[in-house]
């Protein structure tokens, strides 16, 4: 009896085992011929999952990735028929080692895994080097059970030096150390997940399971560790809309052999120092020079390097030999190149703040979810510290902020940042930006007459992101498309809507000389329905002007409940004002009101009235948080739904 045949004899035991526990399943022997009465309308059922993992001690892992599946409709059948898996050939190297079908007719198909292809993966924007293994399985039927294996050898994240050829490649940059970060939500019903590794014995591991249950144990087997998480019978995971990233709510394990957060912050600090990576430059030097003379303050200084490099080193990541992965490329390159990913970015401006003589140093952040206590490497982007003259690190992301007027961008507001600093450094958190440094202002005058044209014009005025996000056409866009642009925002109103005349300022890509201010005056035919005596008309500031800037209107609340947490792209203040003049004898049917509400997660404050012929709206609305907690959600719901009824249509009657 072959390996498989006992694989295909142990996973048969196991469901005979589960069938007898719980008879109202009765679930057959064959797991080719099974039928999963509790997952009726998946499209597959996944047999068994798992990752076995033997560590040696340089901390390289040799991993065998294990699948079986069960496919249940056509539609389960198309997304089966290739099988891809993705690695990074500067840490890691992989390949099929076998892959059967096992048909519902009872015929099997082995596959010759020689075939495979391996080919460079899709990539935008980061071109390192990543590529894709893909196996053609071919045409499936419901009722095939699709079984594979692949093996691996590595790590997951780029090594210091790229250019050995030897299996010294696979040993992580911290040599000697290992970690991984296992999510254990799935994409169809799963039977049984399971992640094992084997360690040496001198080796310690600390781990946790987050977000759910599981099974776990650690066992003594040949002079080594075995630690094993089984979950079984697991669902795809329920998402909400605009809920946080899966890693902060969904099933998820960490480990790591790294004690504590200041190990992994003081190795990152001296292999950066090693590397030499912020050597001074003398034609980098002389830009230095020049863009600080004549600052007189440490503000000034750091504020005008870290714009000049946020805005001029291009994002755009090529594979530049030495030095990728956890060690910034050296001043000269990136001066020079004036292009790459995070790292380089903030490489400069380490570069830069350093030449201008403070002390600056790189840090690793998530961008998207949070980090956990367990110092797992669970990071995606480099940012970068600079020490103050009271002796306090403030954090710095030019990557983030190109024509933006903050140096640390908001939208990365209660991010975790690990710096490496010489003294270590524990995780350290960004701290939330109140909600008035990323005003939105929209001042309205508006007069209608009794045909329901109207006539006016409106002001907006923006601070930090929302500026940000109004600029961005004059900043990042081709000027020949303003005015189309501009256009744009009145046609969101009504198609009907002419543009009289705009005032943006003399140099609106000068986004430092202050907040962004726009004046339009326009003219819009047949704004309201009018009939005989009466006339219906949303208020102009409430009718999807400048929606871009107002994501809170894109989050669905007409959710009564969350489960989980949820996030808007920036704490944000919305202030609203419009006066309509009416028609002589025109008034509001529904009269003047007023309306307010605070909570730890959003104020609202409204009024509507009329005077004469002129009605009066203002809103206030503070959002007060980027990331929110599920019990924020109600009040964050019940301040965004007065905000919106205050926008209904009103009615005007003679």
């Amino acid at each position: 009896m072959n390996k498989k045949q006992l694989l295909l004899l142990f996973l048969s035991c196991f469901l005979t085992v589960y069938s007898q526990e719980d008879e109202s399943c009765a679930l057959p022997v064959d797991p080719t011929m099974q039928i999963f009465p509790e997952y009726p309308d998946a499209d597959c059922v996944v047999l068994a999952d798992s990752i076995h993992v033997k560590v040696d001690p340089t901390g390289s892992g040799s991993f065998t990735v294990y699948k079986k599946l069960r496919v249940q409709t056509w539609k389960g059948a198309l997304a089966h028929r290739i099988v891809k898996y993705e690695y990074d050939p500067l840490t890691a190297f992989a390949k099929f080692k076998w892959a059967t079908i096992y048909r519902a007719n009872g015929d099997v198909v082995n596959l010759d895994v020689t075939q495979a292809c391996d080919y460079a993966a899709p990539a935008r924007a980061i071109y390192w080097g990543a590529r894709e293994i893909m196996l053609q399985v071919g045409r499936l039927e419901p009722g095939d059970v699709v079984e594979y294996e692949i093996d691996k050898k590595g790590f997951t994240y780029a090594l210091l030096n790229s250019l050995q050829d030897d299996d010294s490649r696979f040993i992580p940059p911290m040599r000697g150390h290992f970690y991984d970060i296992v999510p254990f939500w799935v994409n169809y019903p799963t039977v049984r997940k399971t992640y094992m590794v084997s360690l040496p014995m001198e080796k310690e591991l600390q781990f946790q399971f987050y977000h759910g249950t599981c099974q776990s144990a650690m066992r003594y087997q040949d002079d080594r560790k075995v630690y094993s998480f089984v979950m079984e019978n697991t669902v795809p995971f329920e998402r909400e809309p605009n809920m946080v990233d899966l890693f902060d709510a969904a099933p998820k394990l960490f480990m790591s052999s790294t004690p504590e957060w200041r190990d992994k912050s003081l190795w990152f600090h001296n292999v950066n120092e090693e590397y030499d990576s912020f050597h001074a430059w003398p034609d980098a030097q002389k830009k230095v020079d020049e863009l600080v003379r004549g600052k007189k303050t440490e503000m000034e200084k750091i504020e005008v390097l870290t714009h000049w490099v946020a805005d001029n080193i291009r994002y755009s990541g090529i594979s530049m030999g030495e030095g990728e992965g956890f060690t910034l490329h050296n001043t000269k390159m990136n001066y020079t190149d004036r292009c790459g990913v995070c790292k380089d970015i903030a490489g400069t401006l380490i570069s830069f703040l350093r030449m201008a003589g403070f002390e600056a140093y790189p840090a690793m952040t998530m961008a998207g979810s949070r980090v956990e206590e367990i110092p797992a490497d669970h990071f995606n982007h480099c940012v970068a510290v600079v020490k103050l003259a009271n002796g306090t690190y403030m954090p710095l992301d030019p990557t983030w902020v190109p024509f933006v007027r903050e140096l640390w961008s908001s939208a990365e507001q209660q991010q975790h940042y690990l710096p490496g600093v010489p003294e270590g450094s524990d995780l350290c958190l960004t701290p939330v930006s109140a909600p008035e440094n990323h005003y939105v202002r929209i001042h309205a005058k508006n007069k209608l007459d009794e045909k329901g044209n109207l006539k006016g014009s409106f002001t907006i005025t923006a601070e930090g992101q929302s500026d940000a996000n109004i600029r961005r056409m004059f900043t990042q866009g081709w000027q020949v498309e303003w005015t189309n642009q501009l256009e744009n925002q009145l046609l969101a109103v009504s198609p009907k809507a002419r543009i009289v005349k705009v005032d943006y300022g003399k140099d609106p890509k000068n986004y430092m000389a202050g907040p962004v201010r726009i004046t339009f005056q326009y003219e819009i035919p047949g704004y309201a329905l009018a009939t005989s005596g009466e006339m219906v008309f949303k208020p102009l500031v409430m009718n999807n002007l400048y929606a871009q800037v107002m994501s809170h209107l894109r989050i669905d609340t007409s959710l009564e409940t969350r489960k989980y947490g949820f996030k808007d792209a920036c704490s944000r203040l919305v202030e609203l004002t419009e006066e309509m003049d009416l028609p002589k004898g025109y008034r509001l049917t529904e009269g003047g009101r007023t309306d307010s509400f605070a909570s730890e997660a959003a104020d609202f404050n409204g009024s509507l009235s009329q005077t004469g012929s002129k009605i009066r709206l203002t809103q206030q609305l503070a959002l007060k948080k980027r990331v929110y907690e599920a019990a924020d959600w109600e009040g964050f719901r019940t301040a965004v739904n007065k905000h919106k009824e205050f926008g209904n249509y009103w009615v005007v009657k003679k």
